[in-house]
């Protein structure tokens, strides 16, 4: 599948769930003096979970270009040493603004790897933040998830930053919602498939 055709794909799924599509915002953000560079497909609505903005949807789905050269996720030394470390890149997100949660979240999240990518349901692993118990529990019990193919992808914290230990060579994001706390894996693909949701 070409980036043009996930892209698309991923917009009208998330349209189709009453999320209003929102437009990249521009790589330097406006009105953010803590930013030098739209560094996550939530900045543009950083304001709006602060409360000091409301916006006419309460969902909202987009595909942020991003640049990361510093600060919490810096990791230009591996830039160029491997297929997922990258200073630019387009995050594509989905946002709800107090009108759903987890469960919600989950549910669209499986079903657009599932059903709208056709990803194989046995080859995909499931992560949660090691104190979500309430996301493992809609794994389990409303996704159907055997907590065998679950584990905390999260092994160590450096100066409060999550160190992720496992290799990926190709790596596909997607910020789901950002409460969500966890990942979804791909097994047996080259080098693995890491989603964010």
């Amino acid at each position: 599948m070409l980036t043009s055709e996930l892209r698309a794909k991923f917009l009208e799924y998330f349209s189709n769930n009453d999320h209003e599509v929102v437009e990249s915002s521009p790589l330097i953000p406006a009105n953010d003096e803590t930013l030098l560079f739209t560094n996550a497909g939530m900045v543009q609505f950083k304001d709006v979970f602060l409360g000091s903005d409301k916006r006419s949807y309460k969902r909202a789905t987009t595909t942020q270009r991003c640049i990361r050269a510093g600060g919490k996720h810096n990791d230009l030394e591996n830039v160029g040493y491997t297929l997922r470390h990258h200073t630019f890149f387009e995050m594509l997100g989905n946002f709800s603004f107090g009108d759903y949660f987890k469960e919600e979240a989950i549910q669209l999240a499986w079903n657009f790897l599932t059903n709208e990518l056709n990803l194989e349901k046995e080859k995909l692993w499931i992560s949660v933040f090691r104190e979500d118990d309430e996301a493992a529990e809609i794994w389990s019990s409303k996704i159907g998830i055997d907590p065998e193919r679950s584990y905390d992808w999260m092994k160590k914290i450096i100066s409060g930053l999550w160190v992720i230990q496992v290799p990926v060579d190709l790596v596909l994001k997607f910020t789901m919602i950002m409460a969500s706390n966890m990942k979804v894996h791909l097994q047996d693909h080259p080098g693995m498939m890491e989603i964010d949701l």
